[in-house]
């Protein structure tokens, strides 16, 4: 009788997790991956090169200059993106900085807990940092340093756009996003697992 009852119980929480799956599948994020760069340094070159490579891989990657329409309001479009997906990538580059837009969307992606790869671009991790030009109160600049402090800290890839292997890179930076998306649908996974068992069992 207990045998019985604990396979029942057993053909419950599948039927209840597989209901789910469908559900998520169903419910498919819109972007994976966001991409988040400095769109006159890196658009046509690492970032534009990137997404077209995730894309091809079949995952839905975001980057502005391709997903935004004429008519999209800027920051609804983006912090949306940004709280939709799994996984970031910051790409950091010479000018980054300079960007109003780099710096909150990285404390944005920070700040939700999103996994976040920084790729530097002709950039080392020691020459990043946030400038102060009256245009920004003081709570937005401590917002935006610490951001980038943990980006720095971050492991990461570097890649030299005159001297590197683009094609090598691309493969190493996709791969890098879908080891990252696989261990982040993994743990969440674990905690819907335990989440049910906790609450029907």
């Amino acid at each position: 009788m207990q045998q019985r009852s604990a396979s029942a119980g057993k053909n419950f929480c599948r039927q209840i997790l597989n209901h789910h799956n469908q559900i998520q599948y169903l419910k498919r994020p819109s972007c994976d991956v966001f991409i988040n760069h400095r769109c006159i340094d890196t658009k046509r070159t690492i970032s534009g090169l990137l997404f077209d490579h995730l894309s091809r891989l079949r995952l839905h990657p975001f980057l502005d200059s391709r997903n935004m329409r004429p008519g999209d309001k800027l920051f609804d479009s983006i912090d949306r993106a940004i709280r939709e997906c799994k996984v970031g990538v910051a790409v950091f580059s010479p000018r980054y900085c300079e960007s109003y837009f780099c710096l909150h969307e990285l404390a944005l992606l920070m700040e939700t807990k999103r996994r976040v790869i920084p790729i530097f671009c002709d950039v080392k991790p020691s020459q990043l940092h946030v400038k102060n030009d009256g245009s920004c109160p003081p709570r937005e600049l401590q917002r935006f340093a610490r951001a980038l402090e943990e980006a720095k800290y971050t492991v990461g890839l570097t890649f030299d756009s005159l001297e590197g292997d683009w094609s090598k890179f691309l493969t190493t930076a996709a791969d890098a996003v879908v080891h990252n998306l696989i261990e982040v649908d993994g743990e969440e996974t674990h905690k819907e697992r335990k989440y049910f068992m906790k609450n029907y069992f």
